[in-house]
């Protein structure tokens, strides 16, 4: 393409998750989620993830208060100036947990063989005897037989710091259980879970309804996170909820799947949600070790026909404490990979764990050499199936785009977009090579001054950037292969050939800057001329 002369009065402004110091900026097209906490809240570490691949932070709001998160959240923002790299806010909500406290905060050491009871009274101190719980409705809930879990990290089957209960007798509010396994609970906060027991608490809560309204509000959230959502109904109300929040309208929901329940009601709750979180911790628990993959697959194949973004979490649990995943664990990550995941995310690994950065570090290196051998022909093959005929003009716009770029051989899909739709359809068919989505904003203010460096060096002002970068490109950095890139709002991309040819050149100025376009290389582009949608390959000279 002939480097032709920027006709627009000023020149254009982009930013991206690109790092142009980098030639090898992609590690891998799959994404990470990292949930920020004790080990991963300081400015420098947040950077690190961040240049490590992070593009989601995470904010759990089952232990810590607001200020404690806010404190976080302005470490996160003035690390995003200091490396250049966005990254979109995550809230993860407490919903219907069940909680035992431990307002002592001292080790309690449970013996298999004994007796520990459950109780709602909050008011009396944890011990090996008694464990206090949140929650008054468990002994009509539970019958003796019946598998409750409790830790900070729930049950694996190899942990000391999490036990096994078998309900023995119910008495009163009171629940009688016998200890399975002998271990260690350490912390004031531990998470219960029965297993295959309905909870009659609300989803959405009235404490996490005050943080959304509060936190989430303020901070412009770009997706919650609903946990134990077990009906389609749960997403519908949390999604009115949002309606009414202003700014939050148009949050997207990404529903927690954590039990049988919700795994029973799936095909329903994929329809209402804007994403899935296959919370495998949980699940674990409820289905038995030999159904976990069978429902894991099966969950990824319905996502990706529905081209709705699919995460997947508990994929490092021994990185908490180890430098370097198990075998297993990194056969684990790749087979998120070629299930169809479209992120990772990362719980404990990244909030208390000792190696934050090498595990995103890892996990990132690992979805890389999976996407390799990732069989994307096949892959298409059954998305276009699935989708029939006919086709949507802008899902035939979607499949046409990466169909060309994977006969030339392309190095980028370039697609313009305003509302992100017609990306997250290129990136639905899982291109091999990035989609680089140019999202052209609608800003409200006119304040802000557009320039464009070919180092990018220069940085949105940390007050602007949460407001300026427009929810469909923050929402892109949770989908597989989708990488946003900040277009001028007052140069609309289907406004004059020129101010596309103009835009587009700045495109390829930095998909070259940052080492994913070379001389010769073909590229794709997807954009709007006036009324028609038009998918062109280009191929660059010197």
């Amino acid at each position: 393409m002939q480097s032709s002369h920027l006709l627009l009065e000023e020149p254009i402004r982009m930013v991206s998750i690109l790092d142009p110091s980098k030639p090898s900026f992609f590690p891998a097209m799959t994404k990470i989620v990292g949930t920020l906490g004790p080990k991963s809240r300081s400015v420098d570490v947040i950077s690190d993830c961040l240049k490590a691949g992070m593009s989601v932070a995470r904010f759990d709001f089952s232990w810590g208060d607001p200020e404690y998160h806010q404190n976080t959240l302005e470490n996160l923002k003035a690390a995003i100036k200091v490396t250049k790299k966005l990254c979109s806010v995550m809230l993860d909500t407490v919903g219907a947990e069940l909680q035992v406290v431990n307002k002592s905060e001292k080790p309690i050491s449970l013996e298999v063989d004994s007796q520990v009871v459950l109780t709602p009274h909050k008011g009396q101190e944890a011990s090996s005897q008694i464990l206090p719980i949140n929650f008054d409705g468990l002994a009509k809930s539970v019958k003796k037989g019946d598998t409750i879990f409790v830790g900070q990290y729930l049950f694996t089957g190899s942990e000391s710091t999490s036990v096994w209960l078998e309900v023995a007798e119910v008495k009163e509010q009171d629940v009688i259980c016998t200890i399975k396994n002998s271990a260690t609970l350490a912390g004031s906060l531990f998470t219960l879970h029965a297993s295959q027991v309905h909870i009659d608490l609300p989803t959405l809560p009235e404490k996490d309804k005050e943080v959304i309204r509060t936190w989430g509000v303020k901070n412009k959230i770009d997706f919650l996170s609903l946990s134990y959502t077990r009906h389609a109904e749960d997403v519908r109300q949390a999604r009115e909820f949002l309606s009414k929040l202003g700014d939050l309208s148009q949050t997207q929901i990404f529903a927690k799947i954590e039990n049988a329940e919700g795994l029973t009601h799936f095909d329903e709750i994929l329809q209402e949600a804007d994403g899935i979180i296959l919370s495998r911790g949980n699940l674990g628990i409820d289905l038995p070790p030999e159904k976990v993959f069978y429902f894991q697959k099966s969950a990824l194949r319905k996502c990706n026909m529905a081209g709705k973004p699919a995460v997947l979490t508990r994929v490092v649990d021994s990185m908490t404490d180890n430098l370097r995943p198990t075998r297993a664990e990194a056969t684990d990550v790749a087979n998120a990979v070629l299930d169809g995941s479209d992120a990772i995310l990362l719980g404990a690994e990244t909030l208390r764990g000792l190696y934050p950065v090498e595990t995103i570090t890892t996990v990132g290196r690992i979805c890389f050499e999976a996407e390799k051998v990732f069989n994307q022909d096949l892959y298409f093959k059954k998305i276009v199936r699935y989708v029939g005929e006919p086709m949507s003009h802008l899902e035939s716009i979607a499949s046409s785009a990466v169909r060309a770029a994977i006969k030339v051989k392309a190095s980028v899909i370039i697609c313009f977009t305003s509302s992100g739709r017609a990306a997250r359809l290129i990136a639905k068919y899982r291109p091999t090579m990035p989609v680089l989505s140019v999202v052209i904003p609608q800003l409200k203010t006119d304040q802000l001054q557009w320039r464009f460096s070919g180092a990018f060096e220069d940085q949105l002002p940390t007050h602007l950037w949460e407001s300026l970068f427009t929810a469909s490109a923050r929402q892109s950095l949770i989908v597989r292969g989708l990488f946003p890139m900040l277009a001028d709002p007052r140069h609309p991309a289907e406004s004059t050939s020129a101010t596309n040819e103009s835009i587009l050149k700045l495109a390829l100025d930095h998909g070259k800057a940052s080492g994913i376009i070379k001389s010769h290389d073909r590229v794709v582009v997807c954009q709007k001329v006036g009324d028609a949608s038009v998918v062109k390959i280009i191929e660059l000279e010197d």
